[in-house]
């Protein structure tokens, strides 16, 4: 006799569980990364991190061609660039096309960086509600 096939509850569990631990690895793999950061770089991108997950615990957290990078349903919606890395004066909250970010014909999808202080907060979560469709 054959294996029953799992039901609609089943599935959603398994999915519940295999999204939870990619979040999980995903997370553990970004902050391995950035503990080998230099200052400000480390601080500052922990300070985001805090922020991304109050404001928006849905995002799973990842690494993006070696960058710390959060992704909705898989896909990458924000990214941070370190300073160190690419030799700037700053470090860049920078957003891809999944974000909903879209004003008229332009719009910005980067920004620098050098430190956050509350009113840099309040611009960066209104950008990811925004982003995530959220006005």
């Amino acid at each position: 006799m054959g294996r029953a096939k799992p039901t609609p509850e089943e599935k959603a569990a398994l999915k519940a569980r295999l999204q939870e631990r990619e979040r999980i690895q995903g997370e553990d793999a970004v902050l391995a990364q950035v503990r080998a950061w230099p200052e400000p770089d480390r601080s500052l991108f922990l300070e985001l991190h805090a922020l991304v997950r109050t404001e928006a615990p849905g995002l799973t957290p990842r690494l993006w061609y070696g960058m710390p990078a959060y992704a909705e349903k898989g896909r990458v919606l924000c990214f941070f660039q370190p300073a160190h890395k690419f030799h700037t004066r700053y470090a860049t909250l920078g957003f891809t096309d999944q974000a909903r970010l879209d004003e008229g014909v332009l719009w910005p999808v980067a920004f620098a960086l050098t430190r956050i202080t509350p009113e840099e907060a309040e611009k960066i979560r209104a950008l990811l509600r925004r982003a995530l469709g959220g006005g």
